[in-house]
């Protein structure tokens, strides 16, 4: 389709889908939102680093053909101050795969969150979040290197569907008045009053993807986090349809936790993913105690939220945290932080979220070895003491470098 502003790469091809298979040509066109903020610093170093990844691991035979969509503060310039235009989605849903640095949301009415909008419109029902250390990288635990999860958070219901009544409305006064007269519900007068929406169709296709992950990916245990008993007919069914779903669709490769110690005596027996359960507040405790003992965890929209963000804690914070939404066929990698602001156009943040976003999605194409040379590429440069400011202030005798810099020192070290 023809586009009013956004410019399709002549020299690339678009990536076709048949069924859950992606068909990759050597050059793809892949879609990237800049992001406000510290956006274009950030896009533009880890752009650099990917191009010449992939270039140092195919030798010319493949590369990218990037192709800019536009989303934020600058699709408003562009769109009349429509921050979040049609085409956007539509390009998206041409081309299959994007990256997006971080966006600005507008004050004060329009799209309750540029993020939520995009997962919503695009059905990218899930969050995927990798959450691993890197060796040098700063870290508040004894033992980083045990840290090694993936977490798959429910991106399109719970309390992020957005169904609110506001105290002292009256559609806040007939919903309490129903929940009162005709359900039996007791709760204080002048109570807000939301609704969590939980479903079964909802919750099966995230934690089929997640099992499917962890098969390929070579997880041996998928945990189900949940607060199912307060909750118990909406994160209790969670838990219960994610084991469903392992029973009905994967019950040749997985096994439950109480089998392994029924009947293995909890030795996992080879080529079986084990599916557990924890309780949501209970997991927060065992992720920092025992992180060993969690590979992939299936989670809904807010402990998922939660969850992301205290792991990322584990391993140097959010900014180096990774993520996409991944829908049927739609994936859209993404920088996990803000747009900071203060900070943009300094060419002085840490470009390492959207860089391993990056990595995911080069992941996510099959070019497995590009996205594994960025990574070693990475590690060795930190072990080099060469980082942006926010690890510089936390290690002795580091080079704090800009963000151009950081992306030269990463491609020197491919």
């Amino acid at each position: 389709m023809a586009f009013d502003n956004i410019v399709i790469p002549p020299d690339g091809k678009k990536i076709e889908t048949t069924g859950d298979e992606l068909n990759v040509p050597d050059h793809p066109i892949l879609a990237f939102i800049e992001g406000d903020g510290i956006g274009p610093d950030i896009t533009s170093a880890s752009k650099r680093i990917w191009d010449a990844a992939v270039q140092a691991a195919y030798g010319g035979q493949r590369r990218v053909a990037w192709m800019e969509i536009y989303a934020g503060e600058k699709a408003a310039q562009l769109y009349n101050g429509n921050y979040m235009p049609e085409e956007t989605f539509e390009a998206l849903r041409e081309f299959t795969v994007g990256i997006k640095g971080p966006l600005t949301t507008p004050v004060g009415g329009g799209f309750r969150s540029l993020n939520v909008t995009l997962r919503q419109m695009l059905d990218l029902y899930a969050c995927v979040r990798p959450v691993r250390w890197y060796q040098g990288v700063p870290s508040p635990m004894k033992h980083p290197e045990d840290v090694n999860m993936v977490i798959f958070r429910e991106n399109t219901e719970d309390v992020y569907i957005g169904i609110e009544y506001e105290s002292g409305t009256p559609e806040n006064e007939k919903v309490a008045r129903f929940l009162r007269e005709e359900m039996g519900a007791t709760f204080f007068e002048g109570a807000g009053i939301g609704v969590k929406p939980i479903s079964a169709f909802g919750t099966k296709r995230l934690v089929r993807k997640a099992i499917r992950y962890a098969l390929d990916y070579g997880y041996d245990n998928v945990t189900l986090v949940h607060k199912g008993n307060i909750q118990k007919f909406t994160e209790g069914a969670f838990r219960k349809w994610g084991y469903e779903v392992a029973n009905e669709e994967f019950a040749a490769v997985t096994l439950t936790e109480d089998k392994l110690w029924e009947q293995y005596n909890g030795q996992r027996p080879p080529g079986k993913v084990v599916i557990k359960d924890r309780i949501a507040d209970i997991i927060f405790q065992q992720v920092l105690l025992r992180p060993r003992e969690f590979g992939v965890l299936a989670a809904p929209n807010l402990n998922g939220d939660y969850l992301s963000d205290a792991l990322a804690a584990q391993v140097g914070g959010l900014g180096i945290a990774p993520g996409a939404n991944i829908g049927d066929h739609i994936a859209l990698f993404e920088a996990t932080h803000g747009t900071a602001p203060k900070y943009a156009g300094l060419d002085r943040v840490n470009p390492g979220s959207l860089l391993f976003s990056g990595v995911m999605m080069l992941e996510h194409l099959g070019w497995r070895e590009a996205a594994e040379l960025i990574r070693q590429a990475y590690e060795k440069t930190v072990a080099q003491k060469i980082v942006t400011y926010d690890f510089a202030r936390q290690m002795d005798g580091a080079t704090k470098v800009k963000t151009s810099e950081f992306a030269s020192a990463v491609i020197q070290n491919l």
